[in-house]
């Protein structure tokens, strides 16, 4: 074997394989195996791998099997290929091909490539970080428009909430902003986060407001003008089409058996010039009026609603009630609603176990794997369902108030408590079944709430089916019309107003994510709960007292102002609360001012 040149200071040349028609055959083998589709391909490859990592020669297919990835199925073809080349070439014809390396400067090769590395991590560092600017019909594309159009709107807050921009930004945008596609987690929304690190839009206050920076103005002006001259090019290039179609004004004879074979041409021809002279007049008028004129559409767009026919009522079932503790009495709830031929869907709510809606029906798109996602209005009605032994563990930690309260402000006005197994099963409770009554009566008399009263879960679905029904006699021929809690609670302009109330309903995604539980507090919300905490505050005493004093610093100062320590003690008292206007009290303002002004324990 010849020795190789050995070249000082650098790395010598890999010298070629010792078995070169071993190599040869193997990667034919390989090749053929490829082109049929089997996965022998990839037995081949290993082989041939480990071929060249051998650096003897081979005298003949047996020796190979010492070689990793050789079997006897290898090493067996490749000893017939050795005796044919044997029989056609000679017993003598040479197998092994062991050629010395080409000499080559090395050194200025080595030092040529270096250079040529060098200058191109030069050019790499030179290049300026490309602009991020996001894909069209995305949901970031969509976000940046509609922030962008709104701002350019007469009398515009600056700002838009999430519902109010997903609304809005939705027909911008090619995917759901609040359902996430087949298999997927994400949705148009989560590249709002993308937004913000990228200095493009500013979230603040809660529930969070959405506006653009100087940064993302720019970016969203830019991509707006070229949406617009993008129209603009369509428009006129279809008049141009209509123009080179029709031609000048020339009777044609033959227009009439033209019409009895397709009479569908002039039709579309006729839709088309109407297509055409509607988008010229829009473009006119909006170069005319400004952008602030044909951009009006986007305040109206949470206006939306549904006319009589073209939504079905739905029960919505929490997930809670049909996962987890007593498996087998929750699933008996959904055997029995589809026993009863109930339309529902089971999915997270954030405050209550069942409430109606109607969603908007929609048909399938060809070529799509899912339809579209149709608008859903939650109905006024809320269920929260309790059985004896939950209603006494909510008593004990504080759960039922609080429970109560949440119904109260989630915006629905008719909340309904579905009690079951009254009677003899509360015998065995840790609080006495009367201590259990009187609660149910104080949820019914005090609170508001309508309280039905069943024995078991059959009674409850049953309850379940008989609303349903009744919702959908109810709504039949209603028009439904979208609102918003957080426009209003802004003082921005009211929904259109229909003769029936009950007829302007909330969208579920607001509704459902304006209850959540855990999310971000304001200070007036967590002074509402401190207050809470103490012994005989109900939820109507609590809000009494926040619309004289909002935060804990105004009562406080408050209390400062007053010149006795009686005064500082009585400043509550007289604060009226609920429908009956009833005083607070001198006994509960002793106790308010004592926990916020007492250094010490409280007597």
């Amino acid at each position: 074997m010849p020795t190789d040149q050995v070249c000082l200071g650098r790395k010598r040349p890999v010298p070629s394989c010792p078995n070169p028609l071993f190599l040869q055959w193997l990667t034919e083998l390989r090749d053929s195996a490829k082109e049929k589709g089997l996965k022998t391909q990839y037995v081949y490859q290993k082989a041939i791998n480990s071929l060249k990592k051998y650096p003897l020669p081979l005298k003949n297919g047996k020796e190979a099997k010492i070689l990793q990835n050789f079997g006897d199925g290898i090493c067996k073809i490749l000893e017939e290929r050795l005796q044919k080349h044997y029989r056609e070439n000679g017993s003598d014809a040479p197998i092994h091909l062991m050629e010395e390396p080409q000499k080559e400067p090395w050194g200025n090769l080595s030092e040529h490539m270096k250079q040529t590395q060098k200058e191109v991590r030069k050019e790499k560092g030179s290049k300026k970080k490309r602009e991020y600017v996001p894909q069209k019909r995305s949901g970031g594309y969509a976000v940046l428009l509609t922030l962008y159009r709104h701002t350019q709107m007469p009398g515009s807050k600056g700002f838009m909430f999430r519902n109010e921009l997903q609304t809005e930004a939705q027909p911008l945008c090619e995917k759901s902003f609040t359902v996430p596609d087949l298999g997927s987690k994400y949705t148009a929304w989560s590249s709002v986060s993308t937004l913000i690190q990228k200095d493009l839009l500013v979230k603040t206050h809660n529930p969070a407001r959405y506006s653009l920076t100087d940064q993302g103005l720019a970016l969203a002006e830019k991509l707006d003008s070229e949406e617009s001259g993008m129209a603009k090019e369509h428009v006129e290039q279809m008049s141009e089409e209509e123009d080179s179609q029709d031609g000048p004004d020339v009777v044609d004879l033959t227009l009439e058996e033209e019409d009895e074979e397709e009479p569908s041409k002039s039709s579309e021809r006729l839709a088309t010039a109407l297509s055409v002279n509607q988008a010229r007049a829009h473009i006119s008028e909006s170069d005319a009026t400004g952008k602030s004129q044909t951009l009006e559409s986007g305040r109206t767009a949470m206006s939306w609603h549904l006319p009589p026919g073209s939504y079905d009522i739905v029960l919505c079932v929490d997930v809670i009630e049909t996962t987890g503790g007593s498996s087998g009495r929750k699933q008996e709830l959904v055997k029995e609603l589809q026993r009863n031929c109930v339309t529902f869907d089971i999915r997270k709510l954030n405050v209550g176990d069942f409430l109606w809606v109607a969603r908007e029906k929609v048909t399938p798109v060809p070529g799509q794997l899912r339809p579209p996602v149709g608008k859903e209005l939650v109905l006024d009605y809320i269920i929260e369902r309790k059985r004896m032994d939950d209603l006494c563990g909510s008593i004990i930690d504080g759960r039922f108030r609080e429970q109560k309260f949440r119904l109260k402000r989630c915006g629905l006005h008719k909340p309904i408590y579905l009690v079951e197994e009254c009677g003899s099963a509360a015998a065995h409770l840790s609080l006495p079944e009367s201590t259990l009554q009187q609660a149910i009566v104080n949820t019914q008399v005090v609170d508001g709430f309508f309280v039905k009263r069943v024995q078991d879960v059959k009674e409850s679905a049953a309850y379940l089916t008989i609303m349903t029904r009744y919702l959908q006699k109810l709504y039949h021929n209603c028009t439904l019309f979208c609102r918003s809690r957080e426009l209003e609670g802004d003082g921005g302009d009211e929904s259109e107003q229909t003769a029936n109330l009950s007829c302007s309903l909330m969208a579920f995604t607001e509704f459902n994510y304006g209850a959540i539980k855990n999310k971000c507090q304001t200070v007036r919300e967590v002074f509402a709960r401190q207050l809470m905490q103490i012994s005989g505050v109900s939820g109507d005493k609590a809000a009494a007292v926040l619309e004289h004093y909002s935060t804990v610093s105004s009562l406080l100062q408050a209390y400062d102002q007053c010149s006795s320590e009686s005064e500082k003690e009585k400043l509550l008292s007289s604060i009226k609360y609920g429908k009956l206007k009833r005083n607070l009290g001198p006994a509960l303002s002793r106790t308010i001012y004592q926990l916020y002004c007492t250094c010490g324990p409280l007597s």
